[in-house]
């Protein structure tokens, strides 16, 4: 048996060679780091939900590389197939394929994870002050706007520059939805970064709020009584009429207000039915999510010439959204006399409830017995609403130049 036929037994090792020797040592660290993405997840210092299945496939689907008509592919996904004929082929040979043409492709993951985010989230805290939620969130949104012009002086296009951008929201289904709209050919690349970034930023954003944020003021304790109660009926009727008016005002986005706006309706209509299946719509479309989303992180296309650029663009737009959320935060403390708590300002980068959830530990390390979480989960549920808007705006305004 020549050596020739003895790597036929064995494909995937075979690519190595085959490779340049750069691209094999940068597949060999993406396999190190889908491993390290799982154990992460399995720690919980990740996002277990969406770190498990995408760190595992990320290993997978780097290692199972192979040659198919002298060219290196796998058997999951590609990403770039357009040809009607090829497409065809790629449906019924790649696992994946269906899944990501019907689901990715379209945008309709992402309204269906934003479903499912509709149906856990709760209006009260942002209704019942929505001007310092909304000032809040508005300048969280710092990233978002500043990333833009940054990212289009170092040669993207509009389109690829408010793709980056919105990472600065903090708001997975947002990203995905805005790159499918303005630039699909690096829908892979800025996709997996965000949700990468995501877990990793929120590691970070602690050592951002030590910098910026002196102790004393930390420990500002905020009473939870104070919280005025917002009856069902007001969050229903709120969640129908924002839908509703977001959707006239910015119509390219639509299918995502409307999906989050009514999962919010499902969830204060307590409809028992629909919320029991928003909960498992939720956790089954961020399963696959993941799992497409790893399978899609192939060293072919991390030696896209962009790629380092919008990984450094990426965590420039979530380090900004988290200094103006913060800025915000001190600014409000100042108004009110020091009756707020500035970290709130960092829950405003929206991801719910993680930069809630951030901003109450932070609090807890200064004094054990401080509760602002519920103050906090009103910025952040602002912040979902706001990158909305600023996704609407480039996907309506970017086409235009």
């Amino acid at each position: 048996m020549n050596v020739t036929n003895l790597w036929d037994f064995f494909p995937g090792l075979y690519s190595f060679i085959l490779m340049e020797p750069a691209n094999a040592l940068i597949r060999i660290l993406l396999i190190l780091i889908g491993i390290f993405l799982v154990y992460m997840g399995y720690k919980d210092k990740l996002d277990p939900l969406l770190m498990l299945p995408m760190g595992f496939m990320m290993a997978v689907v780097n290692g199972g590389i192979l040659i198919t008509g002298g060219e290196l592919g796998t058997l999951f996904v590609d990403p770039m197939v357009s040809e009607p004929g090829k497409l065809l082929d790629a449906l019924q040979i790649n696992f994946l394929q269906p899944f990501y043409n019907f689901t990715f492709a379209n945008g309709l993951i992402a309204c269906l994870v934003f479903m499912g985010i509709g149906g856990i989230t709760d209006l009260d805290f942002f209704i019942a002050r929505p001007f310092l939620n909304l000032f809040l969130a508005l300048a969280a949104e710092l990233g978002t706007i500043l990333t833009f012009p940054l990212a289009v002086a170092l040669g993207f296009s509009f389109k690829e520059a408010a793709s980056i951008a919105i990472v600065g929201g903090a708001d997975g289904p947002m990203v995905l939805f805005t790159s499918l709209m303005l630039a699909k050919h690096l829908f892979v690349p800025i996709a997996v970064m965000a949700y990468v970034y995501l877990g990793v930023c929120y590691a970070v954003y602690p050592y951002l709020i030590k910098l910026m944020i002196p102790k004393r003021l930390r420990a500002i304790p905020m009473d939870p009584m104070e919280i005025r109660t917002v009856p069902s009926s007001e969050k229903f009727a709120f969640a129908i009429v924002a839908g509703v008016v977001l959707s006239l005002l910015f119509p390219v986005a639509a299918p995502l207000f409307a999906c989050f706006f009514f999962g919010v309706a499902v969830k204060e209509s307590n409809i028992g039915r629909f919320r029991e299946f928003l909960d498992i719509l939720l956790s089954g479309s961020t399963l696959f999510l993941g799992f497409t989303l790893g399978a899609l992180l192939s060293v072919t296309i991390v030696m896209n010439p962009k790629v380092f650029l919008i990984l450094i663009l990426g965590m420039v737009a979530l380090l900004l959204s988290g200094i103006g959320g913060l800025i915000a935060g001190l600014i409000a403390c100042k108004v009110s006399g020091g009756k707020i708590n500035p970290l709130i300002g960092i829950a405003a980068v929206s991801c719910v409830p993680t930069t809630a959830k951030v901003a109450q530990h932070c609090a807890m390390e200064v004094d054990e017995t401080i509760l602002i979480l519920p103050y906090a989960m009103g910025p952040n549920v602002a912040g979902v609403i706001t990158t909305a808007i600023l996704c609407g705006i480039y996907v309506t305004l970017v086409p235009l130049f």
